[in-house]
């Protein structure tokens, strides 16, 4: 007997995950069901405290496992994954995927054996990181620069809105003008946003640089997760939501925009924790 279809429950603090559902919709089955959730209210998360930022994960998948009962969540957050991945499998009884930095990755193709990471301030200073470069790269340079604009600049980008190209160089330009930054042949995507300007990216940037998005490696984690899955038995086939902490900025846009992926509509969370 075949299972029914598969439910995703997709994460991030903003619209930046929706890179990742992009390629979630190529990789799985037709029919599996992709709920998102941002949690926009605290938007973005490179910018506040662990310990807040833990105790709020927590609480907001406790409503949502509860209520949608997926078979996998996806952290589409840098930011959250590197700090709480290891207390939600602690607490929940469902798998995780996270998204972190590509620094091995960037550390298997890199020819110069110098790379830059393009991440949120936050992923930049975090211990997590510097773990990832002595485990997996510690025969490279690591070039990091904590970008404050991209993720703004990302939303922007998503929403279909033009994005200046100076604010986009400005961030880069602290990439090359490092000490041995000439150097760079290779760019990890540290933050599932920085998708959305992929264009500008490649457009300001050497065309020899390799780019590294993780969003497809992580969408087939994903789906080796779910072909492993077991049915669960009374849960209801609720159709997909895409789901805000709170009110959008633009959500005429926004509706225009996530159309593309599939979702026709936007729900708040009822009852969710204030910033």
């Amino acid at each position: 007997m075949s299972l029914p279809p598969g439910r995703v429950l997709a994460f991030d603090s903003g619209i930046g995950g929706l890179a990742v559902v992009q390629a979630l919709r190529t990789t799985l089955p037709e029919n599996t069901r992709i709920d998102y959730l941002a949690d926009n209210a605290l938007f973005p998360y490179g910018e506040q405290e662990d310990s807040l930022l833990v105790a709020r994960l927590l609480s907001l998948m406790e409503e949502r496992i509860t209520h949608l009962r997926p078979d996998v969540v996806l952290i589409a957050c840098n930011t959250a994954s590197t700090i709480a991945l290891d207390a939600l499998r602690a607490r929940f009884d469902v798998p995780f995927v996270g998204c972190v930095p590509p620094v091995r990755w960037a550390a298997r193709v890199s020819q110069s054996r110098v790379f830059g990471l393009l991440a949120t301030r936050g992923t930049a200073r975090r211990p997590y990181l510097r773990s990832l470069r002595d485990s997996y790269a510690a025969d490279c340079e690591m070039i990091v620069h904590g970008a404050r604009t991209l993720a703004d600049l990302a939303e922007q980008a998503f929403l279909g809105r033009s994005v200046d190209d100076a604010l986009v160089a400005g961030e880069l330009r602290h990439l090359f003008e490092a000490p041995q930054g000439q150097k760079i042949d290779t760019i990890g995507l540290g933050c599932t946003h920085y998708t959305f300007l992929t264009d500008a990216f490649l457009r300001l940037c050497p065309p020899d640089i390799n780019w590294l998005d993780p969003a497809v490696p992580v969408a087939q984690q994903v789906n080796r997760v779910l072909e492993m899955r077991r049915e669960q038995p009374g849960r209801r086939d609720l159709p997909e939501s895409l789901t805000l902490t709170g009110p959008a900025a633009d959500s005429a846009a926004l509706k225009q925009a996530i159309a593309r992926l599939g979702y026709h509509d936007i729900t708040l969370l009822e009852g969710a924790l204030t910033p």
